[in-house]
């Protein structure tokens, strides 16, 4: 059994809901990209995102966007992505997730587009011990450039992302490729904003999702607090936690960092 079946396995026995945290690979270096994936392993996260830094990351809003930034000023490559999996997966026995967009993997290792950047980036991955992939700009129902195949092939779950916006058709469609788990943003729009979540509403979308989705659901964008993981319990399988905790660096550092996981883990 795989990483994340084997975490929602263990959720689910204890009746608990997840925490999945988001760290951007390379901020502020690579060096404490890692000593803060080590503080939230320590704490009691279940599962962490490493973000690959983009240049138009366009699902995030203005504090991951300035991580990615910050993380290319440093010369954060592709192949440092890999080699910061590896390290990861074999130091800790958590599901670790590559996220980015499309275009990176499109191009892997190729330098232009094609299906063969694709296969070599999914059998890297896997290689470097990812659980999965999260690629919010590719539509999750779609076969696009041999991506699904690449995924399946490889033991990846191509995790798909949907929006409280999303018709019947669509969940429909993603219900067949579905795998790993379905990640469902609390809104339309960005990450990190910091408006109030509509949990009435947000809920009712997951009940519906859960007809259709055979897979748990994962919940991000806006998500700070204990309260927030409790309002989802019994909706939501895991929530995801990704912008507050590159905030919660700035402002308190690893420490602030791994006190947070702590007390969202309850």
């Amino acid at each position: 059994m795989d990483k994340i079946a084997q975490t929602f396995d263990r959720l689910k026995a204890k009746n608990e809901i997840g925490l999945m945290t988001h760290v951007v690979i390379g901020y502020p270096n690579l060096k404490t990209t890692a000593a803060i994936v080590e503080a939230m392993v320590e704490a009691g996260t279940d599962m962490i995102e490493l973000q690959m830094p983009f240049s138009d990351p366009t699902a995030d809003g203005p504090t991951i966007t300035k991580a990615n930034q910050i993380a290319l000023d440093n010369g954060v490559k592709m192949r440092d992505c890999m080699e910061m999996m590896g390290r990861l997966n074999e130091k800790f026995n958590i599901p670790f997730l590559f996220m980015g967009y499309f275009n990176l993997i499109f191009n892997y290792g190729y330098g232009r587009g094609n299906s063969y950047g694709v296969a070599k980036f999914c059998r890297d991955a896997i290689d470097a011990g990812a659980s999965g992939l999260i690629v919010p700009d590719i539509p999750p129902d779609e076969a696009q450039e041999g991506y699904l195949d690449a995924c399946q092939q490889n033991n990846l779950h191509p995790i798909s992302v949907i929006s409280p916006n999303i018709s019947d058709v669509r969940l429909h469609k993603i219900a067949k490729v579905a795998s790993g788990f379905v990640y469902c943003t609390s809104r339309t729009g960005t990450t990190g904003r910091p408006e109030a979540i509509e949990f009435d509403w947000l809920n009712t979308f997951l009940t519906k999702a859960k007809q259709y989705i055979p897979v748990p659901l994962a919940v991000g964008f806006s998500l700070s607090k204990r309260e927030h993981l409790e309002r989802l319990r019994g909706y939501a399988d895991v929530a995801v936690v990704g912008s507050y905790m590159i905030q919660l660096f700035d402002r308190e550092g690893i420490d602030g960092v791994r006190r947070t996981v702590r007390l969202l883990k309850g």
